[in-house]
């Protein structure tokens, strides 16, 4: 079988094996921050600094809701990790965003952070604080979901159906999904360009 057909039939097999009520509950939970008057804000390296970026315009254009992301102002991500280090960087951002109870902080990671391993040490630093002020968790990873998992009030782990495709179809999977969550019917505020032309 070709590369192509083995990896459209494991992310099929992916699509048929999440964890539907967990999305569900994903749900509930933005409406309550969009209710509460709460922001959002998205953190990820790599591929999850670019869905951060692409979902903070989606949920505020077309979800009306407040949407940040750290990794979208280069200057002052590289200043304060070129000053205080990597390890830091997102927490620092935090405390200057002043992050509150009524927030939510939303991971996009395949490891979701790991401490022992020395993996995205910067994410659990964050989830550390968003914790101590009982900020809302929600995250969508990978493999085990690693530090996110274990403190988020609600995560969606991407199943390992393969060893080696765990990076991409982690990736892909997160774009689906928060892609399902600002055009849920119960998030979605605004009409798309292309579903608006009938």
């Amino acid at each position: 079988m070709s590369y192509t057909r083995t990896y459209l039939d494991q992310a099929s097999q992916i699509l048929n094996a999440l964890d539907v009520s967990a999305i569900d509950r994903m749900v509930g939970l933005l409406v309550a921050l969009r209710e509460r008057g709460g922001r959002l804000f998205f953190l990820g390296v790599g591929g999850g600094a670019g869905h951060a970026s692409h979902a903070v315009n989606d949920f505020r254009k077309i979800a009306g809701m407040e949407a940040y992301t750290p990794t979208d102002n280069v200057s002052e991500l590289t200043a304060r990790t070129n000053d205080d280090g990597w390890e830091s960087v997102f927490i620092s951002w935090l405390k200057g965003s002043r992050l509150s109870a009524k927030d939510m902080v939303f991971v996009f990671s395949v490891g979701g952070g790991d401490l022992h391993h020395n993996v995205s040490a910067n994410l659990v630093r964050a989830l550390e604080y968003a914790r101590e002020v009982d900020s809302v968790v929600c995250g969508i990873v990978g493999r085990d979901g690693g530090y996110t998992a274990q403190v988020a009030n609600e995560c969606v782990v991407i199943p390992t159906v393969s060893s080696a495709t765990i990076t991409p179809h982690t990736e892909s999977f997160q774009s689906l999904i928060w892609h399902l969550l600002v055009s849920h019917p119960s998030i979605q505020i605004s009409d798309t360009k292309w579903e608006s032309m009938r």
